[in-house]
Parts: structure tokens; C-alpha cells; sequence
């Protein structure tokens, strides 16, 4: 084995303990983020709703809930099963779903905050 063959595998395994470390922490971080979710929206069912009137804010983030929950489901499924061509595409769910949620959180957060300052 030449030493460009040897550097070009220990490259590929410091990528795939890469993508195995993203992949477990996309499980726990999405769990962590639907309680936080449901907290909020909690929250915004006592303490705002009443004072502010309905806002669009917590409809978000139940739907937000449900993307981090997908996220950590692929996630925990993509962990789990050995196949190699399932492994990619849960991935990529889990990547997509923790994304597009972690993006309507922050969006969900400007509308809540300038709503309550209006």
C-alpha cells in the first residue's frame, strides 16, 4: 500500500467518525429541542395569549415540534439500521428536518418578539 493510498483512507475514516458523531448528536439535541418547542408554546398560551391576543408564534412552533421530531427520529433510525443506502438517506432527512426546524424557530422567535412590542 503506496502512502497516498494510506492517507486517502485515514482521511475517509476521520470523515466517517465525522458523520457518526453528527449523526448521534442530531438524536439528543432534536429531543431537547420539541421540549423547549412545547415549553415556549406553553408559555405563550398563558402568558402572552392573554395580554397580546392570538398570534401565529406557537402555530409555528408545533409544527417546528414536529420537524425536530423528525429530525431525531431519522437520526435515531439512521443510527440503528446498517444497511448503507438507508444510512444516506435518513441522514439526509435528519440533516434537512433539524435545518428547516432550527430556520422556523428563529423565525417563530422575530414574530413572537415583534409581535409582543407592537
Amino acid at each position: 500500500m503506496t502512502e497516498t493510498s494510506r492517507h486517502r483512507l485515514r482521511r475517509a475514516d476521520r470523515a466517517a467518525e465525522l458523520d457518526e458523531r453528527t449523526r448521534a448528536m442530531i438524536c439528543p439535541v432534536s429531543a431537547g429541542l420539541v421540549g423547549v418547542c412545547l415549553t415556549a408554546i406553553s408559555i405563550i398560551q398563558v402568558a402572552i395569549q392573554p395580554h397580546h391576543g392570538r398570534t401565529i408564534a406557537d402555530d409555528m412552533l408545533a409544527v417546528d415540534a414536529l420537524l425536530f421530531l423528525a429530525a431525531m427520529l431519522s437520526s435515531y433510525f439512521a443510527l440503528r439500521i446498517q444497511a448503507h443506502a438507508r444510512l444516506h438517506w435518513l441522514e439526509r432527512i435528519a440533516d434537512a428536518t433539524f435545518i428547516t426546524g432550527m430556520i422556523v424557530l428563529t423565525i417563530a422567535s422575530f414574530v413572537l418578539t415583534y409581535r409582543i412590542g407592537a
